[in-house]
């Protein structure tokens, strides 16, 4: 079963200790996530930080060798990448990590996955760019190799971007990977979640939730597909503080922003995002960066709300 729910998402390694003491920040975070009671833990996809958050020189760890990591000195949040874009590997060689991840965290591995988007990496990385639809396009050929993989499947694919030859990825621990998509488009992005995934990160502003919501569901039965089957959740900037309404960096373009007292925003997500459908709430703390202690507050006062919603629910069904 997908269990995203209360996620954390590490989007900022600026932590002024010294590139020594940076992995051991980001082990401190996960571990006080996990102590927390957060159901999940992502990183960012990127080689480079992003605009929103700084200077392309800043520090970004590659996201699969640090989940590698990650596993060993965690025992229970699920791992993933919110999302992880496809242009930067071969399908075949990501089912391959992604399955290794699997066994190595003892089953708690996420594939998300989107079309990416970030055109200075792919440029100045050498990876080819494209335009927006090459890079759906891409993306559903490269889903059609990745999710029979991740099922135990051997697919033979001869198509415009990838071939493969009776792949496999063994050993896998899992035939039941979750894959996770990201976005919020209504046509491609949302027909590629009904068709592919187990979840879908609803990346929009709050007032578009229970729209984006009611449109994906529609999507669903397009194809036949229960739309209870396809779990939601949103990625929101929290800033801690009494200052609400003030300009914020962002680690995604449309993802909202939730300020105030830890009280304040837990009402905010509640209305927001609970409340307009949405499964599950992933949280970033990109202007915090690393605070020792902060994530355990945040914890504190989102989980009883989110196991509250959870157990409404459970008593519905």
């Amino acid at each position: 079963m997908v269990t995203i729910r209360l996620g954390l998402q590490i989007a900022n390694y600026s932590y002024g200790n010294g590139v020594d003491r940076l992995f051991p920040s980001v082990i401190a975070q996960a571990q006080e996530a996990e102590s927390a009671g957060f159901d999940t833990l992502l990183l960012m996809d990127h080689f480079y930080q992003l605009p929103q958050l700084g200077a392309p020189e800043d520090p970004m760890l590659e996201a699969y060798t640090a989940l590698g990591a990650l596993a060993s000195v965690t025992e229970r949040v699920q791992l993933g990448v919110l999302v992880t874009g496809n242009t930067y590997r071969n399908p075949a060689m990501l089912a391959k990590i992604i399955t290794t991840l699997d066994v190595i965290s003892g089953g708690r591995a996420i594939l998300g996955i989107g079309a990416g988007w970030y055109e200075l990496e792919h440029v100045q990385l050498g990876y080819e760019f494209g335009t927006f639809g090459d890079r759906f396009d891409r993306l559903e050929e490269a889903l059609g190799v990745i999710a029979p993989m991740l099922r135990g499947e051997r697919p033979t694919v001869i198509g415009k971007w990838y071939r493969t030859d009776s792949a496999l990825a063994c050993p896998r621990l899992r035939d039941d990977i979750p894959i996770m998509l990201g976005g919020s488009g209504e046509n491609r992005t949302f027909r590629l979640a009904a068709r592919y995934a187990q979840h879908l990160n609803l990346l929009a502003p709050f007032d578009q939730l229970k729209r984006k919501r009611d449109v994906l569901a529609g999507r669903c039965e397009e194809i036949g597909r229960d739309p209870a089957t396809l779990e939601t959740s949103s990625l929101v900037i929290v800033r801690i503080d009494d200052s609400a309404g003030q300009s914020e960096p962002q680690a995604a373009e449309s993802a909202p922003l939730a300020a105030g007292s830890l009280d304040q925003i837990a009402e905010l997500l509640k209305i927001n995002v609970l409340d307009a459908g949405v499964d599950s709430i992933i949280i970033s703390l990109p202007s915090h960066r690393y605070t020792p202690g902060l994530i355990s507050a945040v914890g504190e006062t989102l989980r009883p709300m989110m196991d509250s919603h959870q157990m409404a629910k459970n008593s519905a069904v």
